[in-house]
C-alpha cells in the first residue's frame, strides 16, 4: 500500500470517526427533546440514571443535566475500563449532548399535554430513537445498560433481564415521586424505547458470536485479546468449493463491543469472511472480559 493510500485510508477513518460523534450528539440532543417535550411536562420519567436524575430534580431542585453529568460518571469509567477508551470518549459526548440539551431546552413549549396514550408513545420513540442512535455509532447515554452488562458476567442472568430487574427498582423510586400512574406511565414509555432502540440499534441486550475466516488468524485472535480483552477459538473448516483449508474464528462478545469488533476485523484483514449471530443467552466456559487499559 502506497504512501497516498495510507494517507487516504488514514483520512477516512478520521472522518468516519468524526461523523459517528456528531451523530452519537445529535442521538443525546434527540433524547433531551423527548425528555423536555414529552415526558417531563407531564410527570413521565424516564428509565436508568436519567430516570433516577429526574427524580433527584424533582426532589432537590437541581438542574436536571447537572444530574445526568454526575450519575453517569462512575458507569462511564466502568465502561472504560470494561469496554475501551473509543466507547468511554462516545458515551462522555452523548451524555454530555443529553446533559447540555435538558438544560437548554428547559422551558421548550410541550408538543403534548394531557393524552396520557400519546405521551407515553411519542416519547417513547423520541427517547428510543436518540438513545439507539448512540448506541449504534458506538456510544450510550444510561449507565444502566453498562452495568447490566457486567454484572451479567458475574450473575446467572442475561443482560435483558437484569436491564429489565434493575429499571423496577428505578421505577419503585418514581412511584415515591410522581405515584403510581406516573411509574406506570414512565414504564410504559420506557418499554416503547427499549423496542425502538432494539430496531435502531439492532440488538439492545444479549451477546452476539462473530464466525470469521481470514487469511490472518493468528494475528486477528491477538488483537481481539490485546484490543477488546475477549478471548477466541479457532477450528479448521473446508471449502466446498475449492477445498482449501481455513482457521474459523469464534467469539463471543456483548453488544456494546460490536462496533470495535468490526473496526478490528477490517483493519487486519478487509476481505475478511464474517458471520454474526444474536446469541440469547451464555452461561458457563470463559465468557469473561479482562481489563484492556
Amino acid at each position: 500500500m502506497g504512501l497516498g493510500m495510507k494517507a487516504e485510508h488514514k483520512q477516512t477513518a478520521v472522518l468516519n470517526l468524526a461523523l459517528r460523534g456528531l451523530i452519537v450528539i445529535i442521538g443525546g440532543f434527540i433524547t433531551a427533546y423527548g425528555l423536555e417535550s414529552v415526558l417531563i411536562p407531564n410527570n413521565v420519567s424516564d428509565g436508568g440514571v436519567t430516570g433516577l436524575s429526574i427524580v433527584g430534580s424533582n426532589l432537590f431542585g437541581l438542574p436536571l443535566g447537572l444530574l445526568i453529568a454526575i450519575l453517569n460518571l462512575p458507569f462511564v469509567y466502568l465502561g472504560y475500563k470494561q469496554i475501551g477508551k473509543s466507547f468511554a470518549v462516545y458515551s462522555v459526548l452523548g451524555i454530555a449532548s443529553l446533559a447540555v440539551g435538558t438544560i437548554v431546552m428547559h422551558h421548550i413549549t410541550p408538543i403534548i399535554e394531557g393524552d396520557t396514550l400519546l405521551v407515553t408513545v411519542v416519547g417513547g420513540i423520541i427517547i428510543g430513537l436518540g438513545m439507539g442512535l448512540a448506541l449504534r455509532n458506538g456510544g450510550a447515554l444510561d449507565g444502566i445498560d453498562m452495568l447490566a452488562v457486567l454484572l451479567s458476567r458475574k450473575l446467572p442472568f442475561g443482560t435483558s433481564d437484569l436491564i429489565l430487574f434493575l429499571n423496577v427498582f428505578v421505577f419503585i423510586v418514581v412511584s415515591a415521586v410522581f405515584g403510581l400512574k406516573g411509574a406506570i406511565l414512565s414504564g410504559i414509555a420506557y418499554f416503547i424505547a427499549s423496542k425502538v432502540i432494539h430496531i435502531v440499534e439492532e440488538g439492545l441486550s444479549g451477546a452476539k458470536s462473530f464466525k470469521i475466516i481470514t487469511k490472518y488468524p493468528d494475528i486477528m485472535i491477538e488483537s481481539i485479546r490485546i484490543r477488546l480483552g475477549r478471548g477466541a477459538t479457532y477450528s479448521t473448516v473446508q471449502g466446498g468449493y475449492t477445498n482449501e483449508h481455513f482457521k474459523e474464528i469464534t467469539c463471543v462478545i456483548n453488544r456494546l463491543e460490536e462496533r470495535k469488533m468490526k473496526e478490528i476485523i477490517n483493519e487486519i484483514d478487509e476481505d475478511a469472511f464474517i458471520m454474526v449471530f444474536e446469541v440469547a443467552e451464555v452461561k458457563g466456559g470463559s465468557f469473561k472480559k479482562k481489563d484492556i487499559h
